[in-house]
């Protein structure tokens, strides 16, 4: 919610301080691409101290909708907000207790459950023209909340916010753009709510942006 509230209040910043000169645009993009994730979790009870890594591949296709300032000569300040949660990566083990040195038996057994999505993704851009034809340069900084879920034996995440960075390049066509995009995000650092396991990830995302705006 208060990435939304930020999109609201920066668009009419926007849109306040655009040149006479400018247009400015509403619209929708239809994207798709290719999250990856690594990560690895700590555990940190008496019963376990170890690391368990883990490599993500997930395509997705989504959408988005944006705000843009376009001048005559096609620079571009923009901002899009992601309505869709981006799903960064899902995975379940099951634990079997054990039997201690002092013969009793761990309270360690069952199925984990832990998934991960990218939610309330805002993105301000900028579009730098060159050559000719209507090419231009993406440069973009990413905002967005990780949001967990999770069965887990005695634990739960929480919710963190994150930045990242984006560059690409595309191509106007009237009111139509497309572009190719890399982001990089921030490295992701969660620890449980109990505070004994955490959870450090790295995600890079690959991404076809298609817009129309009106």
């Amino acid at each position: 919610m208060k990435n939304i509230l930020k999109f609201l209040a920066i668009s009419l910043m926007i849109m306040s301080f655009s040149s006479a000169k400018a247009e400015i645009q509403y619209g929708f993009a239809i994207t798709a691409g290719q999250a990856d994730v690594s990560g690895t979790e700590t555990e940190g009870t008496a019963a376990d101290t170890s690391d368990r890594s883990k490599s993500i591949k997930e395509t997705f296709v989504g959408g988005d909708i944006f705000i843009e300032s376009v001048s005559d000569s096609g620079m571009t300040y923009g901002l899009s907000y992601v309505p869709i949660d981006v799903k960064l990566g899902s995975g379940s083990r099951t634990d079997t207790a054990t039997t201690t040195a002092k013969g009793g038996a761990e309270n360690d057994t069952g199925t984990r459950t832990a998934e991960a999505d990218l939610s309330d993704l805002v993105t301000a851009y900028a579009n730098i023209p060159f050559g000719t034809n209507g090419w231009y340069t993406l440069l973009g900084v990413h905002m967005a909340t990780v949001e967990t879920t999770e069965t887990l034996n005695t634990n739960a995440y929480p919710n963190e916010d994150i930045f990242g960075a984006q560059i690409g390049f595309g191509q106007r066509n009237g009111n139509m753009k497309y572009e190719f995009s890399y982001s990089n995000f921030e490295e992701i650092n969660i620890s449980s709510a109990a505070g004994a396991n955490s959870v450090s990830a790295d995600a890079d995302v690959l991404q076809f942006r298609l817009s129309y705006g009106f």
